[in-house]
């Protein structure tokens, strides 16, 4: 077989409408991202003694439990959120009738088997499924291939959640570094369900991903031949990586430090660790920490004295607003530039991403027993960043939903009546309808850990 090899192409320039997707696209996906929360709370009891969030023990799950095995497709339906396929042999992509193909060589195989995959990281989201059949040796010959590559592929969706920020690296780009990374580049992404505007946002990391440009695999007339394709991501632990079940290349295991390191390479970020101490104490500088601005819900209404109480701390501390519809390749230096973030739980968390790794993340919970859900999103992945994490849990003193509810309302004297009536009610009081007022008192002792954690690093 004569194998012809696709090059590299020079990313195409962003297009006017393009700019209007991402708007259009990152609308949906933050209306979507709350619901990130019921997936993590599909265990929620309706017992109020019994009712938690998953915890993130739970989070995790290995991908070779109950697999199914077939003689060159192995495929795992049976993780917590995601299905996958790795697929290995004479494979077969067919883009408009989102199939992948492969016939098995070995003699006395006489079994079809067949598999849809939501090529999605979550298999609760609507996205097309993509048919994984393995074809007996003697069964009708499949289409023959109009095009060869000599390098594998990656099968994946957008759309889904992916607009909202925490989302796209939870469901996309974390997964997408696990499936890819081992490649050093030589892989070809084949995506379903394309959205320009993204792979436009996210082109700084897809291209260090991937030497190729991605194939619209829905509108995609050829039948593509490959050694190895693995269809759909998927998610071992929320917005981080379980080393155990993501190879990487030279065979050692990634973990969620080689990501952000990853990150600083592909954003050309100069800061990996919080700087070292000054020979001189009075030319020492001081720890830098950003106090992230929400632009709606959930915003901290006192920051002025937040800076106060962080400088008083001995933090040089700025409040930062970074934009929903903000270019990556500008936020991630001002993060970078950072030792310390501090904000409210939500999507702009994720931001951490960017800190030096040695570096803090506090994250402010919203009043209503959100704790568990806040550590499963951001504080776990954290510490497999390599940061700090602190938390501080607001009081419901400290919420203004005392003000604007009453002491007697069942959201601010009784939250688990509250998450006993569903998702929806949580979204709405303690997501939606809450900004804090943080009793900078209380917060002193976090600032203080993250002043002195930042000053060891720096010994």
């Amino acid at each position: 077989m004569c194998w012809i090899e696709v090059k590299p192409r020079p990313w195409g320039s962003p297009k006017c409408w393009e700019l209007r997707r991402l708007i259009v696209g990152s609308v949906i996906g933050v209306s979507l991202v709350l619901l990130a929360y019921l997936v993590v709370s599909q265990q929620f009891a309706i017992s109020a003694h019994n009712a938690q969030w998953i915890t993130a023990a739970q989070q995790t799950r290995a991908p070779c439990e109950k697999a199914e095995r077939g003689n060159v497709v192995v495929c795992n339906t049976e993780g917590l959120y995601s299905d996958t396929c790795e697929v290995d042999g004479d494979v077969r992509t067919n883009g408009t009738a989102l199939s992948v193909a492969v016939v098995v060589t070995t003699t006395g195989s006489s079994e079809q088997l067949e598999w849809k995959i939501k090529p999605y990281a979550r298999r609760t989201v609507s996205v097309k499924e993509v048919t994984v059949t393995q074809l007996p040796n003697q069964s009708t010959a499949p289409p023959p291939c109009t095009v060869n590559h000599s390098i594998p592929a990656v099968v994946f969706a957008l759309g889904g959640h992916a607009g909202n920020y925490w989302h796209a690296f939870c469901d996309v780009l974390v997964p997408l570094f696990v499936a890819s990374r081992r490649y050093d580049g030589e892989v070809l992404f084949l995506v379903t369900n394309i959205q320009p505007w993204w792979l436009v946002k996210y082109k700084t990391i897809i291209q260090r991903l991937s030497k190729y440009d991605a194939v619209d695999m829905d509108a995609d007339a050829e039948v593509r031949c490959f050694g190895h394709v693995t269809v759909g991501l998927r998610i071992d632990k929320l917005f981080s990586i379980v080393p155990d079940l993501a190879p990487g290349p030279g065979g050692r295991r990634l973990t969620m430090v080689d990501f952000t390191a990853f990150l600083r390479e592909a954003y050309a970020l100069p800061r990996g660790a919080p700087p070292v101490a000054s020979p001189s104490r009075d030319k020492q500088r001081r720890p830098r920490l950003l106090l992230m601005r929400r632009g709606h819900n959930r915003r901290i209404v006192n920051e002025d004295e937040i800076v106060r109480a962080a400088e008083a701390a001995g933090f040089e501390a700025e409040v930062v607003e970074l934009p929903r519809y903000g270019r990556v390749d500008e936020q991630a230096p001002t993060v970078n530039a950072f030792d310390a973030l501090m904000g409210v739980h939500g999507a702009g968390l994720t931001h951490a991403v960017f800190l030096p790794t040695g570096g803090v993340l506090i994250q402010v919970v919203p009043y209503g027993r959100m704790e568990a859900i806040a550590r499963a999103e951001f504080g776990a992945p954290a510490g497999d960043m390599g940061l700090h994490y602190l938390e501080y849990s607001v009081t419901a003193e400290e919420s203004t939903l005392m003000e604007t509810l009453g002491p007697e309302h069942p959201a601010v004297r009784d939250p688990e009546s509250v998450h006993r009536s569903g998702w929806d009610k949580v979204n709405e009081f303690y997501l939606d309808k809450q900004d804090v007022r943080i009793n900078v008192t209380r917060l002193a002792p976090t600032l203080a850990q993250a002043f002195d954690h930042l000053r060891q690093q720096q010994l």
